[in-house]
């Protein structure tokens, strides 16, 4: 059988809820093998830089998951420079032996909306599958509306077990909890609990390092100079 690689990449800045029901509802819906989570560097759509550093994103990250089975955790983004593109990254797994109709990347309806924006549009597309999961307060059919032409890449779930080489749109309509990251580093700002919005570990983990407390860019603390997964002092979805 062919394996299937679900990839969920963002900033998660930080990682909450509404990240995890996206990637479980990709995974049941297309019965993949793993979900591969991957937090970007240097997004390059945002406006600002992330708020935390990416090795408490990854860290953050790797706590949300541990104990899911099949869920994991990639620096593959971290460890490369620059802006994280999803093509090089898609481009990274293709070297490692992933074929493109076994990839299957994940992401909301509100990053769809903006698809064709990213590097490489369209062809983009061909490096992987790509499932839309419905998001609250944007519809999938709202956000296939900004791009019309994609409508034809659209395939129904089941046409994924007989996918011979070549890549779909696939769309997932669950019910994922209404958490942003954004709304989360305002409740912290605030200093108001978040135990509701994100896994016990990762809330534990922002409060241990006093995360998302002070504004950015004015030397929270937290916020120490980015590592690598080895220690070493190294500055580490993107579209």
């Amino acid at each position: 059988m062919t394996r299937r690689l679900g990839v969920l990449g963002g900033t998660f800045d930080p990682v909450h809820v509404g990240h995890l029901d996206a990637a479980d509802a990709a995974q049941s819906a297309l019965a993949l093998d793993e979900v591969l989570f991957v937090p970007s560097h240097d997004p390059p759509h945002r406006p600002v830089e992330p708020h935390a550093t990416a090795f408490h994103r990854f860290a953050l990250l790797a706590l949300a998951v541990d104990n899911r089975a099949g869920y994991q955790v990639s620096d593959i983004e971290v460890r490369r420079p620059g802006s994280s593109y999803t093509s090089d990254t898609l481009r990274t797994l293709h070297a490692a032996g992933w074929r493109p109709s076994q990839l299957f990347f994940i992401l909301g309806t509100d990053a769809f909306a903006e698809i064709a924006t990213w590097h490489e549009f369209p062809a983009v597309l061909d490096a992987a599958h790509f499932v839309i999961v419905a998001r609250p307060g944007t519809p999938i059919e709202g956000a296939l509306a900004r791009t019309p032409e994609l409508r034809r890449r659209v395939q129904p779930l089941g046409a994924a077990d007989h996918s011979a080489g070549t890549t779909a749109i696939f769309l997932v309509e669950a019910r994922t909890r209404d958490v942003s990251s954004t709304a989360i580093r305002a409740r912290l700002a605030a200093r108001q609990p978040i135990d509701d919005l994100v896994p016990p570990a990762v809330a534990r983990h922002i409060a241990a390092h006093h995360l998302y407390l002070a504004p950015h860019g004015a030397g929270a603390v937290g916020t120490p100079p980015e590592r690598n997964l080895h220690g070493d002092d190294e500055n580490v979805q993107g579209a």
